[in-house]
């Protein structure tokens, strides 16, 4: 599987740049920290060629012992002092590394969350659940790692393998030249190794956010699962991509286990160089017993660089799998977004609402699911919209808070295209409540006050009223201070409408919305609702999605809708006269007019 790449603004390293922004400066002190502390690496080895030079193995050895013994200590308290101040400087320095990838972390999830929150029912319906939540965790993790230990590893890598290599040249250019003539090996066989890692990390990413998703839906749908003996099933298809994901990783991980002897081989071998090469050199009197203690002392410093290369590659490529689907979320636009000439309006919507010659069609699909609509709805209306399952209706509700955008005409509320209205403020003046209800894992009072949390008790219990739920809500031992479960877990499907619906009423809202609202309450529940709708204490246009003729009755105009388009049009009287469709189906729920 190869991994798919994308165009964006900025560079990797460019956006992570960009999300460090107010640490730039620690960064930079985190890596010239980084660059220092190595450069202090060469401090030991140094000084213990000294030691060894002056005072063992040269010729005035005894003479300097005896004489200048301060040397001698002055040499052993500088060991310890620089290597006590390069600990201070490693500690300090990883804690400003970790402070500059939090502060990243930080902002890239707000960002990601916020722009998750304004994406359009599209890229819904094409990320799921599970990815999703991998992405803000997961990748931002993998993130995280690259700006806290991946760039600073690198920086050491680097500048320990060059600071020492220098040295060597400086001790002995003859000696440097044979120990690093093994180096060109080990990065060509590190090349080859990112080669064959990177579509492997893409490919492990992909199998870690199905394996999400699989848990992320089961979770979601327990009570279905429960309900239809499942679990045994559930469990085989967790293993299955569990299965699927330990494969992956072991496949990756035998990926650098293939490459590691080879490098590992390579490393070892500059040990044996020192040995055969620095012998010759003593022998030859063109190398001091101290310049080969503080070399052989090094050897570790050019050594662990090109084995550590490797794990960073690797690690780097996790980041470019994981930084590659977080910024496509990050910076993904939503199709529908304000216009550029969209114009605030703070003040209330008066209601009407007109369809002009609208059609729509969802982007996988040919055949269209509204075709040339057109109707106006006056403010104050209250608007039954019915049809069989798959006619549209839910479709031509969600095109007026702008869910989706018609493909040909347009919708206008108070003879104004909703185009024109800043999204916030159109949402704000309409109130929804779906057939399927979410409520919060919350109070009923914050659920109920979700739209508006500066709304006091009293009118929470007002609206309760309205949408018949202040009765049985007053029945549960902590009334308003209910906590529901995820979902609404505890509570019917009745009574979590009527949450939903006071929900919506709660914004006052200009322009009402039920989309099946009352479909899972009792006749005599829905008979007092529609009467506390047509009392409410502010205006508003109402257009309810029905399948009982009963709910339809009442409205002030009934839409008809069949294969896409407004079949009949009229009072309950005016089509029960007509004797079409909707004749019909009263007939059937009624059983006979």
């Amino acid at each position: 599987m190869r991994h798919k790449e994308h165009t964006y603004p900025k560079s990797r390293i460019g956006w992570l740049w960009e999300n460090a922004q107010g640490v730039h400066f620690l960064y930079f002190l985190a890596m010239a920290g980084t660059i220092v502390y190595n450069i202090m690496q060469l401090t030991v080895p140094y000084f213990s060629g000294r030691i060894v030079d002056l005072f063992l193995t040269g010729e005035q050895a005894a003479e300097n012992l005896r004489l200048h013994r301060d040397l001698l200590y002055q040499l052993l308290i500088a060991m310890v002092g620089f290597t006590l101040l390069r600990t201070l400087i490693v500690y300090t320095d990883c804690i400003a590394y970790e402070r500059v990838s939090q502060r990243a972390l930080y902002r890239i999830r707000n960002f990601l969350y916020d722009k998750i929150q304004r994406q359009d029912m599209t890229f819904y319906s094409t990320y799921r659940t599970g990815d999703l939540m991998t992405r803000v965790t997961g990748d931002l993790d993998a993130v995280r790692h690259m700006i806290a230990w991946v760039v600073r590893a690198l920086i050491e890598a680097l500048s320990l393998f060059s600071v020492t290599a220098i040295y060597f040249f400086l001790i002995n250019w003859k000696m440097a030249l044979a120990i690093l003539a093994i180096a060109p090996f080990v990065f060509a066989t590190i090349y080859l190794f990112r080669r064959q890692v990177a579509p492997m990390h893409a490919l492990l990413r992909e199998k870690f956010a199905q394996m999400n998703t699989i848990a992320q839906e089961n979770i979601a749908g327990n009570r279905v699962v429960r309900a239809f003996a499942m679990e045994d099933f559930e469990e085989e298809k967790f293993d299955r991509a569990n299965t699927d994901y330990r494969d992956t990783n072991k496949r990756t991980s035998l990926v650098w286990i293939h490459f590691f002897p080879y490098v590992e081989a390579f490393a070892d071998l500059m040990p044996v160089v020192m040995l055969a090469v620095g012998g010759v050199f003593l022998i030859r009197g063109s190398l001091t017993m101290g310049e080969y203690v503080t070399i052989s002392g090094l050897i570790w410093a050019v050594a662990n660089p090109m084995r550590m290369m490797g794990n960073i590659l690797n690690e780097f490529q996790r980041f470019s799998a994981a930084s590659d689907k977080v910024m496509e979320i990050y910076y993904s636009e939503p199709g529908i977004r304000d216009l550029p000439s969209a114009l605030p309006h703070p003040d209330r919507f008066h209601g009407r609402i007109e369809f002009r010659n609208v059609s729509f069609r969802y982007e996988d699909g040919n055949m269209p699911v509204l075709n040339d609509i057109s109707f106006t709805i006056e403010p104050g209306e209250t608007i039954a919209i019915m049809g069989e399952t798959g006619c549209g209706k839910t479709t031509l509700i969600n095109l007026i808070p702008r869910f989706h955008e018609p493909v040909t005409g347009e919708v206008l509320i108070d003879d104004t295209p909703v185009q024109d209205f800043r999204l916030h403020d159109l949402r704000k003046n309409i109130g929804l409540a779906n057939q399927d209800v979410l409520l919060y894992s919350d109070t009923i009072e914050g659920n109920i006050a979700y739209g508006d949390s500066h709304i006091k008790l009293e009118e929470v219990i007002k609206f309760a009223r309205y949408s018949a739920a202040a009765d049985f809500i007053s029945r549960m031992p902590e009334g308003y201070d209910t906590v529901v479960g995820e979902r609404g877990v505890g509570l019917s499907g009745g009574q979590k409408q009527r949450i939903s619906l006071a929900r919506a009423l709660a914004v006052r809202p200009s322009i009402l919305i039920l989309d099946d609202t009352t479909s899972a309450v009792d006749m005599e529940t829905e008979k007092e609702i529609q009467d506390a709708l047509k009392h409410l204490d502010f205006p508003s246009t109402k257009l309810i999605i029905a399948q009982r003729v009963s709910t339809a009755r009442a409205a002030d105009r009934i839409f008809m809708m069949r294969d896409g388009r407004i079949a009949e049009s009229g009072t309950h009287d005016e089509l029960i006269a007509l004797g079409g469709y909707y004749s019909e189906i009263a007939k059937l729920q009624e059983g006979g007019i």
